[in-house]
């Protein structure tokens, strides 16, 4: 495994990368502006094609009571191994239209900046880059690798969430291609996250003349706010952030009703899933008489969970980082990606493999052009070797 030569073909190609990058930068395609979605989907149709993927695209039939999302893109090229590997990087920003022409592209140094820059676009051609390197070099040891180009991952990937599901589950190992983090980690671990939204349900009363008929959910509801947050520290890992409460109409009534939206993240499911019931506990027992409380629970992520096969992925991107003077550390992080749905197949997986940014879902969004050549050369050599991992 030449990563060393590897890296040096792909700084070769440094001018035409910048070029690539400012071509899909200049492309707004928000997640909920599916036509931008698509634009980026066409270019990146064309470039799988020029080096000799086979590419389906799948349409949302925006039938599932939400909004009409992009297509999903899925690129497959064969070599000359056995292992199936699947990359998954997203189009989608959280930018509207119009952000291009406000803040459009441009290099500063080492450095280029504009929406999505970082959060995903420059991983998207990273990976392209990276396969079509081994090819060159005659060092396609893999035998399948599928890269999942995601239009909707910034909303939760409602529509590409089956397919990354049913590739992954047919593959060996997954790598997703979301920033490095800004001092060069890649992740090895991410929490779960469930949402759960609760409604207090009380009776509404003259504050002045007959508050004593009032049942007060506001009441009821900010007591149990006390107890839940009262939860961080109480259990290993988990955080419970209760983000949104709103009850009440006017201040002189009793307020009949509120509603509550609470975060909960832990690093694996069974903590996750004893925090959940410890909640539900807590929002379900009566504080104020006569206010009942309606509880749902949905599961948003489950965890990325550190397995022995992901640490072996860890040993291997350190070992190929080492061969190009890099010193490569494994982080976790809160934030939940399509990783944690590929975790949770069983799918060995890795995650912040593109190149290094920062500023993410900011003005100042950037990647670190310098970074490309040899984060896409540690990418390859995963792609070639990635196998090891799960023999």
């Amino acid at each position: 495994m030449d990563v060393v030569g590897l890296e040096r073909s792909l700084r070769g190609e440094g001018s035409r990368f910048v070029d690539a990058l400012r071509d899909i930068v200049s492309i707004d395609s928000g997640t909920y502006t599916p036509e931008g979605v698509n634009l980026v989907s066409d270019w990146l149709e064309l470039r799988f094609a020029s080096s000799g993927w086979e590419v389906e695209r799948r349409h949302d039939p925006g039938d599932e009571g939400r909004e009409r999302l992009g297509d999903v893109l899925v690129a497959r090229v064969e070599g000359r191994g056995a292992h199936r590997v699947v990359l998954i990087c997203h189009m989608d920003t959280v930018w509207p239209e119009g952000t291009v022409a406000e803040r459009p592209f441009r290099v500063d140094g080492d450095r280029a900046y504009g929406p999505g820059v970082s959060d995903a676009k420059s991983g998207l051609l990273a990976g392209i880059e990276a396969v079509d390197a081994l090819r060159r070099a005659g060092q396609d040891t893999f035998g399948l690798v599928t890269f999942v180009c995601n239009p909707d991952e910034e909303a939760g990937s409602p529509f590409s969430g089956s397919t990354i599901a049913e590739v992954a589950a047919d593959s060996d190992v997954a790598f997703v291609l979301e920033a490095g983090r800004e001092n060069g980690d890649i992740v090895s671990q991410r929490k779960g996250l469930v949402t759960i939204h609760a409604d207090f349900s009380g009776r509404a009363a003259h504050a002045g003349v007959e508050p004593d008929r009032g049942r007060h959910a506001v009441l009821d509801a900010a007591t149990k706010t006390v107890e839940l947050q009262a939860l961080n520290g109480t259990m290993n890992g988990v955080t419970v952030n209760v983000g949104v409460l709103s009850g009440g109409d006017r201040p002189n009534v009793v307020p009949g009703r509120c509603a509550m939206e609470v975060d909960v993240r832990a690093w694996d499911a069974t903590m996750l899933t004893a925090a959940i019931e410890q909640i539900r506990s807590i929002l379900e027992r009566t504080q104020v008489d006569g206010v009942t409380t309606d509880v749902h629970v949905n599961i948003e992520y489950p965890p990325m969970e550190l397995h022995p096969a992901t640490e072996r992925l860890v040993g291997l991107a350190q070992e190929l980082g080492r061969e190009l003077g890099l010193e490569l550390h494994a982080a976790s992080t809160g934030g939940g990606s399509d990783a944690n749905v590929v975790s949770s197949l069983g799918t060995p997986v890795l995650d912040g493999l593109g190149p290094i940014g920062g500023d993410d879902h900011s003005p100042d969004e950037w990647v670190d052009l310098a970074s490309v050549a040899p984060r896409a050369a540690i990418l390859a050599g995963l792609i070639a070797r990635g196998g090891e991992a799960v023999a």
